[in-house]
């Protein structure tokens, strides 16, 4: 069934081109802007709305690090088709991804691959009000969770509380979807999953004091990489050169804002300036030294950590198949330094 709605979903982007009239391939580039003949377009689709998760390549691309590479790239802000969709499709060349979502993705039979890892380790966590006193996943009994309503979400939290020999069962699952989180809490729930980089130093900015409950600390197969940098398999085989210039350009980006935070986050504000500038300054400086953190290098990714989570899936029946992870990642076009 899953695959008959990916065959369907395909043939829908083919009819409606993402707001094209004609079909595009990852393959075939783009028809050129005037002033970059010289330049090989580029495609790069957002997983949201502007944040500091994508601050390197807006760095990238306003130090022109891409056109030194002798790419144009083009950021598509996020729509009704998800990332994953887009890259499969070849309506995007790259785009952010997370590890959990091409995980199944690739076991969904959408060749997707990571190319680097924007964080080294998983930022995630239950964020709830201090006075709710919830320090730990044993706390998350009798309390209400703001949940997106996914199997995914539930395997998680069953780990954590098992760990912690508790009953996720004593758990009241309330689906928020994409509502606000501070909305939420105060109204509807206890604690709900958040990444702290955006919406917790958003709470400092409010005066809220959070709790936090990252899923890294508590079990080792839930320090995924989140988010990640993806193509296609069929990009890779097609223009392996374009992947190999893109990724160096976008690591240059990212090594930019780890060493000049302050600077890279005027440069995301100037590019999107609905943002507020306060929330992007201290996520900045927050999330600048996480991006590489204790790897040996920006976008590394280590095997072990992608096979573990891939196991956790299959054991959680949240995907079908096992998968391939030496398929879903590679080291290859990250630059030597």
């Amino acid at each position: 069934m899953r695959k008959l709605l990916f065959l369907l979903l395909i043939a829908l982007l083919a009819v409606v081109g993402c707001g094209n009239n004609e079909t595009e391939d990852a393959s075939a580039p783009a028809e050129k802007e005037e002033g970059t003949d010289d330049l090989t377009p580029v495609k790069f689709a957002l997983d949201w709305t502007p944040n500091t998760n994508h601050t390197g390549i807006y760095v990238a691309k306003e130090k022109g690090y891409f056109e030194e590479q002798g790419l144009d790239v083009e950021i598509l802000l996020p729509g009704e088709v998800r990332v994953n969709q887009l890259l499969a499709a070849g309506k995007a060349d790259f785009g952010i991804s997370y590890q959990e979502g091409l995980t199944q993705a690739r076991s969904e039979g959408l060749p997707l691959v990571s190319v680097a890892a924007i964080l080294q380790h998983n930022t995630a966590g239950y964020a709830s009000p201090v006075d709710k006193n919830i320090t730990e996943p044993s706390d998350f009994e009798g309390k209400k969770f703001g949940a997106y309503g996914s199997d995914l979400e539930k395997a998680m939290m069953t780990t954590l509380m098992e760990n912690d020999n508790a009953d996720v069962e004593q758990v009241d699952f309330i689906t928020t979807g994409d509502s606000d989180f501070f909305v939420a809490v105060e109204r509807d729930v206890d604690f709900s999953l958040v990444y702290y980089g955006w919406t917790g130093i958003e709470a400092e900015l409010r005066g809220v004091d959070l709790n936090m409950v990252y899923l890294a600390d508590f079990a080792d197969e839930l320090d995924f990489y989140t988010p990640i940098i993806a193509t296609s398999e069929e990009m890779i085989s097609a223009n392996p050169e374009t992947v190999e210039k893109f990724t160096a350009a976008a690591v240059k980006g990212y090594e930019f804002a780890i060493d000049h935070p302050e600077e890279a986050a005027q440069i995301l504000i100037d590019a999107e300036p609905d943002l507020n500038p306060d929330l992007v300054k201290r996520s900045q400086e927050w999330l600048s030294p996480r991006y590489q953190d204790d790897a040996e290098r920006f976008g590394i990714q280590e095997k072990e950590r992608w096979q573990k989570f891939a196991d956790f899936l299959l054991e959680n029946e949240i995907i079908d198949e096992a998968v391939n992870v030496d398929d879903a990642f590679t080291n290859e076009f990250l630059p030597e330094n």
